[in-house]
Parts: C-alpha cells; structure tokens; sequence
C-alpha cells in the first residue's frame, strides 16, 4: 500500500504523523503530570490550612467570645480553594453535606478523567480546646475540583491550539512539498517526450537544488541524445555514399579491367575460330592466340582475387583472423622487404565475431596501406588483444604504428581511414588517428560480436 503512495502523499503523511505523535505525547505528558499536580496541591492546601487553625487557636485564647471568633475563623477558611471546612460541635454529627456538594460540582471535566486524577481525599480533623474548654472539632476535607477542572481546561486549550497549529503547519507543509516538487512533473513530461524521440526537450532547472541537479542531468542527457541521433543519421548517410563510392570503383575497375580482357578473349577465340575453318591449319597462329587467352585468362583471374579480396579477404572465414592477418603481412613484406612487419596477436582474445574479426582485418589492412605508401617507416607493429577494464563489454583493441614521418599538422584523413573511423563507431566502438613526429598510430576499439 505503501509504495503505491505517490511521493508528495508520503511526505504530507509522514508530516502528518509527527505533528499528530506530538500533539499526543504533549497530551499524554499532561495527563501523566496530573495526578502529581493535584496531590501537590492538596497536600499544600492542607498544610497551609492546618498551619491557620494552628495560629488562629492561639489568636482564640485571648478573645472575649470564642465562639464569634471561632465562626469567623470558620468562615476564613471557606474562602481557600480545594478544601472544605465544617465545624462539629460535640455531640452533633459531623455534616459531609458541604463535601459531597463539592464532589458534585466535578461537572466540566468528565468522569472518566476525573476518576483517573483524582487523588484519595484528605481529612483533617482539628479538636477546638481553649482554655480547657472544648469548642468542637474542625473538620478539613480537601476536594481539588478547581485544579482538577484548570488541568482539562488546559488540556482542552492543547488539543484545540496545538491541532489548529498541527492542520495550518501541514498545510503550510503541504504548500512546500507541491512547490518543491512541482519540477519532478516536468521532469516525468520531458522523458515522455524524449521516448517519443524529441530530442530537442529541455527543462527548467527549479526546485531544490537537487532537483536542479537532475535537471541539469536530464538536460545534459537530452542534448547528448540528441547529438548521437544527429551522428548516428550522419554515419548512416557516411555508410551509403561509401558504399555507393565502393560501387563506383568496382564499376570503373571492371569497366577498366575486366572489359577490356574480355574484348581480347573474343578477339583471339574470333581468329580461333577462323583459322579452324581453314583448309591447313596454321598450327603456329593456334598457340599464339591460345597463349594470349590463357595469358589474358590468367590477368583476369588476378584481377578477380583483388575484388573478391576487397570484398571478403580470403581465407579469413575457413583459416580465421590470425592466418588472414599473416597472409596480409606476407604480402607486404614481400612488396616491401626493407621495412620490417612485427605482428602480436593476444591469445587471451578469444572468439569475437564474424563482423569484427572483419572489421579488424579492414583496420589493419588499411593502416597498413597507408603505412606502406605514405609514411616511408621502416618499422611497423600490429597489435591485437582485448581491452581491459573501462566497465565495457568484451572489446578488441587494434594498435598499428610506424616510426616514419607522421602526418603534416594540416592533413585531412583519406577516405579510406575515414570509411573504417565510421565503420568501427558504427559497430559502437571508436576509432583514433595519433600523429607525433616519430610516426602515425592508428588504434581502435571493437566490440566483439558486434552486428553478428
């Protein structure tokens, strides 16, 4: 029931409840003071009572007529609070009439309470003897109604006071709570609209600084979405017009190269075929034009391998990454026998996907392919191995760098190097080109079994 209480109602409640807790334990406090209170009371009425008839007797000795004394004396003390004062004369019954009319003026509080403060009643009975002769006997009964109606009253005053000011700082409490979480409401709106993709959402930094905070983190939020959308369009209009170059270089080459093979292969199987026809042979023109063919057969073969191998590299599907990475490294060692290749494939690596054992092989072989033509390095290292920590998933880390010149501080990343930086960010790793003056590094991050 609890957690289906929105927060603002779980903070009026709580406040709720300790202004009622403390509006009781006040209460409660009263109440148990009470009873002490009005036996203190009692108890010094009844002494100072005492104290009185004590002096007044005294006073008694030298009157002329006692008895008008004794009446005023009497009467005196019928005046003090919480006590009652009756005179017996001996031989008389003693009257409790004033004493039960006392307890039945305990009308205003109720009885309930009443009977839970009330002290036992006290009696004093005071022998009147002056000069020997007996006067009657004073009887003092304490009977705290007022003290016992004043608590109630107090209490009565607490309970209507202290809630009045409990329900005015609730609602005053109430006020704050709905100003200061007036926010989190925009805050609930703007993650609404940044699900349905408007990006372009901020909010109103208000409320506690907390809640500030938050909006500045929803804020800082939105804005990154909103960039990585902006990348994200971009790096797929990146991806087509690569594609769309790849294709036109494909077309060129095939247009370039493979057309014209194919006009010579029907030129010679056209004179193939004519001398055929002839009546003798020309036996010598025959191995001629079929050395041509199987010259321009073979060109046309080579040809095809560095299209296929641009399109998939060979063997990287049957002999794996490592075998395709040192056929790369063969070859370039061999067009290129003065600059040394050392390569260092981690074993600790592990399987990491079809795609990104590809889009390790493109990195490399492209860095390679700059290294060799641009940089005149005379070392280069490849470097291959997992990443460790940065709180990521498994990734790849792909380091090649060479000691030649480096880039000139105005140089623009060919579209080669451009087309695999995306590629990469495309599978959500990153890719970066360092260049110092002792050689250019290229190193990327892959996530393994990224697109697979």
């Amino acid at each position: 029931m609890w957690r289906k209480l929105s927060l603002r109602t779980r903070l009026n409640l709580l406040v709720a409840l300790v202004l009622v807790l403390g509006l009781a334990a006040n209460i409660g406090r009263l109440v148990l003071e009470a009873g002490p209170r009005i036996q203190a009371e009692d108890d010094s009425v009844i002494r100072l009572a005492r104290e009185f008839v004590d002096a007044s007797i005294v006073d008694l000795k030298g009157s002329p007529d006692p008895e008008v004394k004794l009446a005023g004396i009497v009467d005196g003390l019928q005046k003090l609070r919480h006590i009652n004062v009756t005179l017996a004369r001996d031989g008389a019954p003693e009257d409790s009439a004033s004493a039960d009319d006392a307890a039945l003026r305990i009308d205003a509080p109720p009885e309930w309470f009443v009977a839970m403060v009330r002290p036992e009643p006290t009696r004093l009975r005071i022998p009147i003897v002056v000069e020997g002769k007996s006067y009657g006997t004073l009887s003092i009964a304490s009977h705290p109604t007022d003290e016992i109606a004043e608590i109630w009253d107090s209490i009565v005053t607490q309970v209507q006071f202290g809630s009045a000011i409990a329900v005015a700082l609730l609602i005053l409490t109430m006020l704050v709570v709905n100003r200061a979480l007036a926010p989190i409401q925009s805050l609930a709106d703007a993650m609404a609209d940044l699900e349905t993709g408007r990006y372009d959402t901020r909010v109103m930094p208000t409320g506690s600084a907390e809640i500030a905070a938050i909006c500045a983190k929803l804020n800082h939020l939105a804005a990154t979405l909103e960039d990585a959308v902006a990348d994200k369009q971009r790096l797929a209009e990146r991806v087509v017009s690569l594609q769309d170059v790849e294709r036109k270089e494909i077309a060129r080459e095939l247009h370039d190269e493979f057309g014209p093979y194919l006009f010579a292969l029907r030129a010679h199987a056209t004179a193939l075929m004519r001398m055929a026809d002839a009546a003798t042979p020309d036996i010598a023109g025959l191995r001629k034009h079929g050395a041509a063919m199987l010259e321009q057969v073979n060109a046309l073969q080579q040809f095809n391998r560095r299209v296929l191998d641009r399109l998939r590299p060979a063997g990287l599907s049957e002999l794996g990454l490592g075998e395709a990475l040192a056929a790369l490294v063969r070859f370039w060692r061999g067009a290129h026998p003065e600059v040394t290749v050392d390569t260092d494939i981690s074993d600790a690596l592990g399987p990491i996907g079809e795609t990104a054992e590809l889009t390790i092989y493109r990195v490399v072989q492209e860095a390679l392919t700059n290294a060799f033509r641009h940089s005149g390095a005379t070392q280069v290292d490849v470097t291959i191995g997992p990443v460790t920590g940065g709180g990521r998933g498994r990734s790849a880390r792909v380091r090649v760098s060479d000691n030649g010149k480096g880039l000139p501080p105005d140089h623009r990343l060919g579209l080669g190097l451009t087309g695999m930086r995306e590629r990469v960010m495309a599978l959500g790793g990153s890719m970066t080109v360092t260049s110092t003056g002792g050689g250019v590094t290229v190193e990327a991050v892959i996530p393994c079994g990224a697109g697979d």
